[in-house]
């Protein structure tokens, strides 16, 4: 077994824990906190060589709910038939040979920084369990899945692995892994399946920021791009507003603080730390309650609306803009995994009305903070670090249909057996491109790839080892890896 084998093992161990880790340990104790929320215990953990294997330090994941059509955007078919092809034209990037939307003209310019998969494929065609499959990088539905009602029998979200995984890695008390800017939620009320840990248990659920409120009929990013599959009427009034983070009264940074000084000077401490294994994940998200509330730079991760702006011209004054925004924000305070909804449920769902909307209302927001994202990661530096993937629950049919009972205009329906995914940054080969989609942008062609393989490649650009896996109450051990990365893209 090699040396970086046996370290990685190593680094999903229990760390044994000094008299000092057990001071800090009783102080965090009387604040209600619990023993594992310890910037200490995980500093010294870090110490001991629980440093990521991989290139990427986080992850933004980029949701298109929906299903972002792959003939209309990265895998154009420009020699097709009329009803395969599509009304938008291919244009050049600046990478030889590789051709995207012409309505997507920013991130042609910077092809250099992306590279793409064109043969992600999956079985399923509808919304709920696409969702899981994609969201959990699952290709099969658990036992008794039901697409109405989310169980913790459902398997358990990446966005909740990552943030299990990452967890002894992070040299902070943060949350490891959030979801932003909104829950997707169907029109009809119900929450779409696959968002939570599932089986892991509610301690390890990706923490929500719901900044973007609820609406059943209006999609996109609002204020400026905000629209209607059906073009019903309903107005949106929506407003983005991040969750105001404050200390309750009687508790601030001087009161913590001196309790804490108080503490330190006690002579009896904890001797035996024994059940440290059994309490580790006890109150995790009070810990990261604390941290939210006291970190400067989550306020002003947070904080997106009130931005330069500059950052705002770059970013765009919208939903979207601000999300990435938030995003980019988050993994530069410290969060490993931030998944960023871009839209709410089905945004992205253009069974009608396609062209329109994704010329006007989908694409120029994208498009736009998107690059902006790329560009301010680059210009620090980040963006070697940072692994940024974009994704949606499916791709969408080959053939262009129209459903004159609810739409104006024609659009394509639902299709899980290929999609276009675009990965940057953490170790990607920016202008390149792996696995191919058929003449008809139907099935893959060359190299398909499962949601197990998508899952796999953001896993492994964190540093998660190949044997990591995640224990249940009964402590039986569950692997996190269920396939191997995308062969190429590095």
């Amino acid at each position: 077994m090699s040396k970086r084998v046996q370290e990685s093992q190593c680094s999903w161990q229990h760390a044994r824990r000094s008299r000092r880790d057990a001071l800090q340990a009783g102080a965090i104790g009387i604040l209600g906190l619990g023993m594992n929320h310890l910037a200490g215990l995980r500093q010294a953990t870090a110490a001991e060589g629980r440093q990521p294997s991989g290139k990427a330090r986080s992850c933004i994941f980029i949701f298109l709910s929906g299903g972002l059509s792959q003939h209309d955007s990265f895998d154009m078919k420009p020699n097709a038939p009329d009803n395969i092809r599509g009304e938008f034209q291919p244009r050049a990037t600046k990478t030889p040979g590789l051709q995207i939307c012409e309505h997507l003209p920013k991130l042609a310019e910077r092809s250099q920084m992306w590279s793409l998969c064109r043969s992600l494929t999956h079985g399923s065609n509808e919304h709920s369990a696409a969702h899981h499959i994609m969201l959990t990088g699952h290709s099969e539905l658990p036992a008794g899945f039901s697409p109405n009602n989310p169980s913790r029998s459902d398997r358990a979200s990446i966005a909740a692995v990552t943030g299990y995984a990452m967890r002894a890695k992070q040299q902070n008390n943060l949350p490891t892994a959030v979801v932003l800017p909104e829950r997707l939620v169907h029109n009809s009320g119900r929450v779409i399946p696959g968002q939570h840990s599932g089986p892991m248990g509610p301690q390890h659920d990706p923490w929500m920021i719901e900044a973007s409120p609820f609406h059943n009929t209006s999609y996109g990013a609002f204020p400026e791009y905000a629209f209607d599959h059906q073009d019903r009427g309903k107005p949106d009034e929506r407003l983005f507003q991040a969750p105001q983070l404050s200390l309750p009264d009687g508790l601030g940074m001087q009161a913590i603080n001196g309790r804490l000084a108080l503490l330190e000077s006690l002579n009896r401490q904890r001797e035996d730390l024994a059940s440290y294994a059994q309490v580790e994940n006890f109150d995790r998200l009070r810990q990261g309650a604390v941290s939210l509330l006291t970190e400067s730079s989550v306020h002003q991760a947070l904080n997106v609306t009130n931005a330069d702006e500059k950052h705002l011209d770059r970013y765009g004054r919208n939903s979207f803009g601000w999300s990435l925004l938030m995003a980019r924000r988050l993994v530069g305070a410290g969060v490993s995994l931030v998944q960023v909804n871009l839209g709410n449920d089905e945004t992205w769902d253009t069974h009608g009305n396609a062209f329109p909307h994704l010329k006007n209302n989908l694409f120029p927001p994208t498009d736009q903070a998107v690059s902006a994202l790329l560009d301010d990661l680059h210009s620090t530096g980040e963006l070697d670090e940072t692994l940024i993937v974009m994704a949606g629950e499916f791709g969408r049919t080959p053939q262009i249909t129209l459903l004159e009972k609810h739409y104006k205009l024609p659009g394509r329906d639902h299709w899980g057996a290929v999609q276009s995914v675009l990965f940057a940054g953490g170790g990607i080969r920016g202008g390149n491109v792996v696995g191919k989609s058929d003449a008809r942008g139907a099935y893959p062609d060359e190299q398909p790839v499962k949601p197990e393989n998508f899952a796999a490649t953001i896993y492994d650009a964190l540093g998660v080892p190949a044997t990591a896996a995640w224990h249940d109450a009964q402590n039986r051990p569950h692997h996190i890896y269920h396939g191997e990365p995308i062969a190429g893209l590095s």
